[in-house]
Formats: structure tokens, C-alpha cells, sequence
């Protein structure tokens, strides 16, 4: 008897233990703050993230955290896809099954969210696109998208190549272009290509090659690298993103050639996108990047005023986009004129870094 009853203890005694570490195993990862994710009145906030394969995405990043944060009133589950869009798939039906109040997804790619997208909709649960765009059949499968006109701000860049070379006597004919294209299927990616190719047919420009670089450094010295191999009358390059120009910089200048302006005597222009890359901009005021479109990291506020609107029963705009202008190192073009509005050129010099 006693030996059946010192049993059933044990055994009760292992079932609890195992349900403790049960419970303890739960609790989600990447969680700020501890306990149930309902336990309070705190709005929480699930988010994936592209990954952080540039300066611009870490900006990002930290623009959403420090907007959603407990003292704000949030609590944010934040992952990080590593440029996976299996990974964010996986991260959006977790947030699915933790019930959170908010998904905001920045899609690796455009296509493919449809099935995941339905199964948020089914849960009640509004998703909030950023920075790039996603491409379904049914556009209430996301609530709100905010971010950048990618093929406004390729198109804002080649017009302000263009007005500088008819400001130097440059004829089309003499300009050799390459692009240096981010990772293929993106928003960023098709937009400043498209927008690209658009002026360059139009201008008359001679696009020698076309290279993938997927935004980073180290695989836009490789593009780089490879169309130096067989294009060496290329004296503009049209960088995706600036950790891209950065890398085919280096190329360059490990080449001997030099990157600058003066194209008619030999120097390679390179131009980019973002303008928030403290190095980059550097490479603005020393003359080596000569335009950066510009491209706004700082969407956290942006999201935030969306989440405000919707928690008072209010219906944001479907699509938001983000007014933004060129950096340069010339003061010789203040303006551009695209879409009937006129962007500002701002000029970066040392004094700015």
C-alpha cells in the first residue's frame, strides 16, 4: 500500500515539474518584457523584419523598437527573417497563434503572401506592410502600406544625371551605364530598376550591363567585379542601394580607376540610394558618390500613427507614401522636377557628417 502510494506521489510529483517547464518553455522568444502577452493593457505589436543587410534596415529597426516600447505603450515581438521570406512566413503564423494585436511585415519579396496573408485576415488580426510592397490578389488581405515610391525615387536620380550632364555639354552617347540591381523581386529592386530603365531609354543613354548586388557591400563589389571583366568604357554606375556603391567603389578604386564627376576625363559617377549610411554619405562629401536618392528609414512613427488610428475606430489611407528628395555633393542643381512636384537637392558637405 505504501509503496503504490509513494507512486502516485513520484508520479504526480513529475507530471507538475513537467508542466512548470512546459510553461516556462512558452513563453515567446524575442519578447520584451515577461509573462502572458495579454497579461496587461499593452498593445502588442508583432513585426518582421527583412533582416539587416544594410545600414538603412538597421535604421530601421531601430525606428520600430524605440516607437514600440513598453513606456510607450506597446509590447514588440520583433524577428529578424535574415532576407528569408520562409523564415517571415514561419514568423507571421507565430504571431498568429500568439494573438497579437498587430502584425507589421516588411516583405523580403512581393509575391507568395497570399495563403499566410489570409490566415491573418481570418484571425481578425490588421497587417501593416512597410518599406517594400507585397503583390496579392486581394488587397484587403493587408490593412495599410507606408514606405517609398522605389521607381519615383530612380526616376528623381536619372533626371538629376540627366540635368547634369546637359549642364557639362555631356551628349548621351557618351554615357555608359551600368546597374548594380538590389535583390531581384524586391520593391526597391523593381521600382529603381524600372525607373531606371525608363529614363535611360528615353535620355538615350547605353546600359552596358545589368548585375545583382542584394543591397549589400560584399556582393556589390562582386557585381562590380564582373562588369568591370567586360565593360571598361562603363563611367556611370547605378547603384541600388549605397552599401552597393560602397562596394563597387572600392573595385574601382582598387582598379585604378577614380570615382567622381568628371566623367569626359576619365573618373566613374556613381550614384545611390538611401542617404543614411553615415559612410556613404561621407563618400557624398568627398566627392566619390555624386547623387543619393533619398530613402527614409524612420517608419516606426509612421506605423505608430497608423496602429492610433485604427485603436480609435478611424480608417488610415490604404497606401502612404513618404515625401523625399536627392543628396548630392554639387550645389549646381538645386531642384528636380518629377510628378508635377519639385524636390529639393540637398548638398552634403564635411561640415554635415
Amino acid at each position: 500500500m505504501k509503496s503504490r502510494l509513494a507512486n502516485a506521489i513520484s508520479i504526480i510529483l513529475i507530471i507538475c515539474l513537467l508542466c512548470l517547464l512546459a510553461g516556462c518553455s512558452a513563453r515567446p522568444e524575442g519578447m520584451e518584457g515577461s509573462g502572458d502577452i495579454k497579461d496587461d493593457d499593452l498593445i502588442v505589436v508583432g513585426f518582421s523584419q527583412v533582416g539587416s543587410e544594410s545600414y538603412w534596415r538597421n535604421v530601421n529597426s531601430e525606428s520600430m523598437k524605440s516607437v514600440f516600447s513598453k513606456d510607450n505603450g506597446y509590447r514588440l515581438i520583433f524577428e529578424d527573417a535574415q532576407q528569408k521570406q520562409t523564415n517571415q512566413i514561419t514568423a507571421i503564423r507565430s504571431f498568429i497563434q500568439r494573438e497579437v494585436d498587430y502584425i507589421v511585415l516588411a516583405p523580403v519579396v512581393e509575391t507568395g503572401w497570399d495563403t499566410v496573408l489570409s490566415e491573418a485576415k481570418e484571425a481578425n488580426i490588421p497587417v501593416i506592410i512597410v518599406d517594400r510592397r507585397v503583390d496579392v490578389d486581394d488587397e484587403s488581405l493587408f490593412t495599410c502600406w507606408v514606405g517609398s515610391d522605389f521607381e519615383l525615387e530612380g526616376k528623381m536620380v536619372c533626371m538629376w544625371m540627366s540635368k547634369f550632364f546637359n549642364l557639362k555639354g555631356i551628349s548621351p552617347d557618351k554615357i555608359h551605364v551600368a546597374d548594380i540591381q538590389g535583390t531581384l523581386g524586391s520593391s526597391a529592386q523593381l521600382g529603381r530598376t524600372k525607373g531606371f530603365q525608363e529614363m535611360a531609354k528615353m535620355y538615350g543613354w547605353d546600359v552596358v550591363a545589368y548585375e545583382e548586388g542584394e543591397f549589400t557591400k560584399s556582393k556589390g563589389k562582386e557585381a562590380m567585379s564582373v562588369i568591370l571583366r567586360s565593360h571598361d568604357d562603363v563611367n556611370v554606375v547605378y547603384c541600388e542601394n549605397d552599401s552597393e556603391a560602397l562596394g563597387a567603389i572600392e573595385v574601382l578604386e582598387a582598379s585604378g580607376r577614380k570615382c567622381g564627376n568628371d566623367i569626359e576625363n576619365g573618373e566613374v559617377m556613381i550614384v545611390s540610394f538611401d542617404g543614411f549610411n553615415e559612410e556613404a554619405r561621407a563618400a557624398v562629401a568627398a566627392g566619390k558618390i555624386s547623387c543619393i536618392g533619398e530613402c527614409n528609414p524612420m517608419h516606426g512613427p509612421r506605423v505608430e500613427s497608423i496602429i492610433r488610428k485604427l485603436e480609435a475606430g478611424e480608417q488610415p489611407e490604404k497606401l502612404q507614401y513618404v515625401l523625399e528628395g536627392i543628396f548630392s555633393d554639387t550645389s549646381e542643381i538645386e531642384t528636380v522636377m518629377i510628378s508635377g512636384q519639385e524636390r529639393a537637392v540637398t548638398v552634403i558637405t564635411d561640415k554635415d557628417l
